[in-house]
């Protein structure tokens, strides 16, 4: 006699007491000039959203508007701000603003320096990549301090919304640190998130599972492995 009964492939549930974090990185910001450095906040180099960041925030918004979230999150830097706005007002909440997701200091490369060392291949730069260190840069932040600050944010954020979903609109390096955290990668292994792309994180106590990586689907309907800026 045999078993009739049928087992179904596994799906995947939030299990009892995680939380949902969808990590957005913000929408393209304007170009970097040498002769114009961006402007500062807090150390870092703040510049707007480009016409085509605020064209994929708006797709961002269409993407996620019928999403249940329980939060919205912003860093400190102006570009996530104006990329979440969108779906903030679809949704009619209003984002938090969490310092700790801000992108990797990149010390004296700040102010759009940084973009324009890489495109020129810097020897610094150079290194940086292979070492798979941002403190190879005169002044930068450390990993082990950037890694410590984005823990403390994401167990925070993940403590208050138990068994709930929020996104977090933030950085490449920052979603980066995240998945490479996550999986136990190198350093600089997931780097490389689109603009506007959609990361999923699940924060279960002490485990943090990857459900996601560099969505862009709601960009183009098109599989694409174009370049996209770092910072």
């Amino acid at each position: 006699m045999t078993n009739s009964e049928e087992y179904r492939q596994f799906r995947f549930t939030l299990p009892e007491g995680a939380t949902e974090i969808l990590l957005v990185r913000h929408g393209e910001s304007q170009p970097a000039r040498e002769d114009r450095p961006f402007p500062m906040v807090d150390g870092q180099g703040d510049p707007p959203l480009a016409e085509i960041g605020e064209e994929q925030a708006e797709l961002v918004a269409k993407r996620l508007e019928h999403e249940t979230l329980d939060g919205l999150y912003v860093t400190s830097l102006r570009r996530t701000h104006q990329t979440a706005e969108p779906l903030a007002k679809r949704l009619g909440i209003t984002p938090v603003v969490e310092p700790g997701m801000r992108e990797i200091n990149l010390g004296e490369w700040e102010g759009g320096l940084f973009r324009i060392r890489v495109a020129q291949q810097h020897p610094i730069a150079q290194e940086m990549f292979t070492k798979e260190r941002w403190d190879i840069i005169p002044g930068a932040e450390s990993t082990d301090n950037f890694a410590a600050r984005i823990r403390e944010s994401l167990t925070r954020i993940a403590a208050a919304h138990t068994d709930r979903r929020v996104a977090v609109f933030t950085h490449g390096g920052t979603i980066g640190q995240v998945v490479s955290m996550a999986t136990g990668s190198r350093p600089f292994a997931f780097i490389d998130a689109d603009n506007a792309s959609i990361t999923q994180l699940v924060v279960w106590g002490e485990r943090w599972l990857i459900r996601r990586f560099n969505d862009t689907a709601h960009l183009d309907p098109r599989f694409t492995v174009r370049t996209e800026p770092l910072t």
